[in-house]
């Protein structure tokens, strides 16, 4: 249940308190109009997505699974991707497409918006088209450089501030319509867009959050109906993601993970064929569940995963994304050749996943993820070949040619 993310940040962090005035979420860019050549050059796909049932599909009816890669820091008091201290952004990007991931959930927090909010752990050597530019316009360039590439990009509202993650989607530093009212800059703001393809509304509601249950200051069900709808209304093509809780009717779960509130109470969108719900799901390393030390493991987690959010995609009901998932073991024995749990919970998730036609977004690209190590090595450039090649076990093309 309860697990603390740990960020290691291995650059000089300006630490920046946002102000109360509040500056147009994109500046002088805000108006700019990104057009991806490879988009317009040749789509495999042909956008916008929908729902079609338990598929994401595009215009053309075809199936479309997400099989990408989270790489984190705007969320962060960075207010950057992290990495880029040692590694230019262009050449981060050709390792994840090279990698083969299609698609990236990009985690932000409303912070990074505020005017106090500067931009730092930056090698303006390596990477001088970012200098001078605001958190808001590093993200544009990154979004840009993405889609470029062939990749779908999905927004993560991932904390309120940089401080860290909120169990509800409001706190006392930021509203519920500020939360709205961001979303909606960022719908608007990246309409012209057609590989960013939706919104993550907020990132594993926990604690007190609730589903369903009509009280306006826990009902997470009801807020993402709301924002979702406020979304629909700014850009009609996005596709609005929606994660689980932590616990439904006294049954716990990761944070986010929890889904089976959606069966008696499914989320409401002006526009149904919009809605993707979203779980995540981590190893005994993260935190010691009951179910790890069950005698049947592993045979008991696809019942698990079923009963938690599975049972939506294998009813027909709506598509899944595996938002977040990750460890650093993939193997299926440890050191001194004993069963590596972590490892083995790895491999049956991702053979889940492939099984039943989930997408998924691997957390992270980054390495300094303390609980789960990432795709890149400590050095930020070395490949950990073991995770790649379970990841490759299961991915899907690009949305467009790349470059």
């Amino acid at each position: 249940m309860s697990r603390t993310r740990l960020y290691w940040i291995a650059a000089l962090v300006v630490v920046v308190v946002a102000g109360i005035a509040l500056v147009p979420v994109f500046g002088k860019d805000k108006d700019k109009t990104v057009h991806p050549e490879s988009a317009k050059a040749g789509q495999r796909l042909q956008m916008p997505l929908h729902a079609e049932g338990s598929k994401i599909v595009d215009a053309r009816g075809e199936t479309v699974t997400f099989t990408g890669v989270n790489w984190f820091g705007l969320e962060t008091n960075t207010f950057a991707p992290h990495g880029l201290w040692s590694r230019k952004l262009d050449d981060m990007l050709d390792q994840m497409v090279g990698q083969g991931f299609n698609s990236m959930r990009l985690p932000f927090s409303n912070e990074l918006f505020d005017a106090a909010s500067k931009p730092n752990g930056v090698d303006y050597a390596l990477n001088p088209q970012l200098k001078g530019l605001t958190g808001a316009q590093i993200m544009d360039r990154v979004v840009e450089g993405a889609t470029k590439r062939g990749m779908m990009v999905i927004l993560d509202r991932h904390r309120p501030t940089s401080q860290g993650q909120s169990n509800l989607w409001y706190t006392d530093k930021v509203s519920e319509d500020r939360w709205i009212a961001d979303w909606v800059d960022l719908a608007k703001h990246y309409k012209d867009n057609p590989l960013v393809v939706g919104a993550d509304l907020h990132n594993e509601p926990h604690g007190e959050a609730t589903w369903g249950d009509g009280n306006a200051k826990t009902d997470w069900q009801a807020a993402a109906q709301r924002a979702g709808d406020a979304v629909l209304k700014a850009n009609p093509n996005w596709l609005i993601i929606v994660e689980g809780i932590e616990s439904y009717k006294g049954d716990g779960y990761w944070w986010g993970g929890n889904l089976q509130g959606a069966k008696d109470h499914p989320v409401r969108l002006s526009d149904q064929s919009k809605l993707v719900y979203s779980a995540h799901d981590y190893s005994p390393k993260v935190w010691s569940q009951q179910w790890f030390t069950d005698p049947a493991f592993p045979a008991n987690m696809p019942a698990l995963w079923d009963k938690q959010f599975g049972y939506l995609v294998k009813n027909g009901t709506a598509p899944v994304l595996m938002g977040e998932f990750g460890g650093r073991s993939v193997a299926e024995k440890d050191a001194q050749g004993n069963k590596d749990l972590e490892g083995i919970w790895q491999r049956n998730l991702v053979a889940y996943l492939k099984d039943n036609g989930l997408s998924y977004t691997y957390w992270a690209w980054n390495p300094n993820s303390g609980d789960t190590g990432g795709v890149l090595k400590d050095d930020w450039t070395t490949v950990d070949a073991d995770k790649a090649a379970l990841l490759k076990t299961y991915q899907a093309p690009l949305a467009a040619s790349g470059q």
